[in-house]
């Protein structure tokens, strides 16, 4: 008896010295755990197909996706992708080991080309279905494909740049039932015809874990669009996340963020590790999410800021609280908005991460502190070494001491999160982009000779082990769940007859997720803004959440000693009418134009009347 008052004493003990101790452990455990898994599979040469292939022969009529009012179990999914595969490989244009490219938004037929691909052995670039024209060729040049499959809704938009294209002897197959241009092949209507007998597994033979998977799109910190290298042993570890957010088989996961971005593709990957059932949205709509989740009983969901932040603003319903979502898995949450969410939602715990596509580091915040990005206990810190070293806003770059290695900052200060690049925690960087991939690489960051990950955000550690996000640094900043790169908006913007220069940055709007798109411009001698023009050559060459909603008329940019433009003191005035003396324009959709910026706009777009 008296053991076990000591030892019950003892608990009590650890547990007010250490609050977090026992949820340390656990998470410890599991991803030792997932770890093992993981070094299991590489050293098999174990891919994600292997695993969908189990899958389905281990529980063929449990539903794999939920579309609208169709279901699609694990079986048929192996069988429409088989018959996808079989057209591809028998149309004499793809073979195993090629990478192909995907231009199609969230649908089944998505996920049918992906395991198709997959089980040729082929690696997979998907590009974001939003991007048009110069963008467009160059995302799809970036990966070195030869083959473009091209969803039926995005038909247009590919034949814009088809002349092009095939210059470059690219193949394009359409999705749609129809051929409609002896150019662009059809797809679904050959696909039905084809046999659905298993694909021989030599077809990706070739194949080991170090082998791309997938290239994932991402604006990084300079210029247009790279591709980002998945190899399939990196998948793993992605799709291991899921699991380590303690779902299980019988949970319903509700996607309603694209499958072309890292956060959806995990979701997906992560339910075919676990064998679960995902809910598949094509485009999130804040109005359908609840009734979705009713209608499909969804036990878990995907999130980014935005999208709690656009569910805490519908009407309030007296059946909020009234479906089965226990677990809602996401990054970029404010604190307000966390609050506003469980207040009205009801008990879902929040499992907030951190991290980039291209990045080596992950955080999770599994002790639901409201706030935090993530934790790092000791044994965390141990196996993934990062820091947070002093940066200098105005050069761009990190501060360094008299030896030459950067200065670490003391906790409770914000400071540019680095990781280090290990045979552990490997930086993959950008197909077919020496130059970028080296320019997220910093060197003799502690000690010299080490190289570091540069995630360019601004991160503050907390005494009691807790991570949060402060902001974004360089020429990148994140509008609708999108990283917008300020150098490629900037490029277009100069392309317009009326401009000379500009400097494009993002600014704080009350009430809203990220950074808005605000450009300060240089007008050609004797020109006036084009408002009109401006707008139909942004529409042309941007997708809508990269193009600006300010502009600022200068008459000339400021720049440090080295010439690099300064945008401190352009993003800290923001577009306040009462602190700016030059000109304001905002963009208006309705006249499609950018129009002069008055004290109502201010008001309507700081009130929500105007949404941007």
């Amino acid at each position: 008896m008296l053991l076990w008052l000591v030892l019950a004493a003892f608990a009590v003990g650890l547990f007010f010295r250490f609050p977090y101790f026992y949820q340390d452990v656990k998470f410890i455990v599991t991803n030792l755990r997932l770890r093992r898994k993981v070094l299991q599979y590489t050293q098999t040469n174990y891919t994600l197909v292997d695993r969908f292939l189990e899958r389905a022969k281990k529980h063929p009529h449990k539903p794999l996706l939920l579309f609208k009012d169709e279901t699609f179990t694990y079986q048929e999914a192996d069988r429409l992708s088989t018959q996808a595969a079989r057209l591809l490989l028998q149309s004499g244009q793809v073979k195993p080991g090629d990478t192909v490219t995907l231009f199609v938004a969230n649908e089944p037929m998505f996920v049918w080309l992906w395991l198709a691909l997959f089980k040729l052995g082929c690696s997979v670039a998907l590009l974001n279905t939003n991007i048009r024209s110069k963008s467009l060729l160059h995302c799809f040049k970036c990966s070195g494909a030869q083959v473009l499959l091209v969803a039926q809704d995005l038909q247009s938009a590919v034949m814009e740049v088809l002349p092009e294209l095939l210059e470059q002897q690219v193949k394009v197959f359409f999705m749609g039932n129809t051929q409609t241009n002896s150019d662009m092949h059809g797809f679904a209507d050959k696909m039905t015809n084809m046999s659905c007998e298993p694909l021989a597994k030599d077809l990706r033979s070739h194949l080991n874990m170090h082998s791309p998977a997938f290239y994932v799109y991402t604006s990084g910190t300079t210029g247009l669009p790279k591709a980002a290298v998945l190899t399939h042993n990196k998948l793993w570890r992605m799709a291991m996340i899921l699991s380590s957010c303690n779902l299980k088989s019988d949970d319903v996961l509700y996607i309603s963020l694209p499958l072309y971005h890292t956060s959806g593709l995990v979701g997906f990957a992560g339910a075919i590790e676990l064998g679960i059932t995902v809910a598949l949205k094509s485009k999130f709509s804040s109005s359908q999410f609840w009734d979705d989740c009713r209608k499909y009983n969804v036990t878990a969901i995907q999130y980014i800021g935005e999208v709690m932040r656009f569910l805490c603003n519908t009407p309030k319903k007296p059946n909020d609280r009234i479906h089965n979502v226990r677990l809602a898995i996401g990054n970029g949450i404010r604190a307000n908005v966390w609050r506003d969410f469980l207040n009205r939602f009801g008990n879902i715990q929040i499992l907030e991460l951190y991290g980039a596509t291209e990045g080596n580091i992950i955080f999770m915040n599994y002790c639901g502190k409201i706030g935090a990005v993530g934790r790092a206990n000791f044994l965390f810190r141990w196996r993934y070494p990062f820091a947070l070293i002093k940066y200098d806003v105005e050069e761009e770059q990190p501060l360094r001491d008299s030896s030459g290695l950067c200065i670490q900052v003391p906790e409770g200060e914000p400071g540019l999160l680095v990781s280090k690049i290990s045979a552990n925690t490997p930086f993959l960087g950008y197909a077919r982009d020496l130059q970028q991939t080296e320019k997220k690489k910093l060197h003799d960051v502690l000690k010299k000779g080490d190289v570091y990950f540069n995630t360019g955000d601004l991160m503050l550690f907390d005494k009691d082990g807790f991570i949060y996000f402060q902001d974004r640094i360089g020429d990148t900043f994140r509008w609708k769940g999108e990283n917008v790169s300020t150098n490629e908006v900037a490029d277009v913007i100069t392309q317009a007859d009326c401009i000379t220069e500009a400097t494009v940055y993002g600014v704080d709007v009350a009430g809203n997720e990220g950074r808005v798109g605000m450009a300060a411009v240089v007008l050609r001698d004797g020109c006036t803004l084009d408002s009109e023009g401006i707008f139909k050559h942004l529409e042309s060459f941007l997708p809508t959440y990269a193009r600006p909603r300010f502009i600022r008329i200068q008459s000339s940019l400021d720049v440090t000693g080295t010439f690099k433009l300064m945008k401190t003191r352009l993003v800290r005035e923001g577009f306040d009418p009462f602190a700016i003396n030059d000109p304001l324009y905002f963009l208006d959709d309705k006249e499609k134009k950018y129009v002069p910026l008055t004290m109502d706009i201010v008001n309507a777009v700081l009130s929500g009347k105007i949404k941007i």
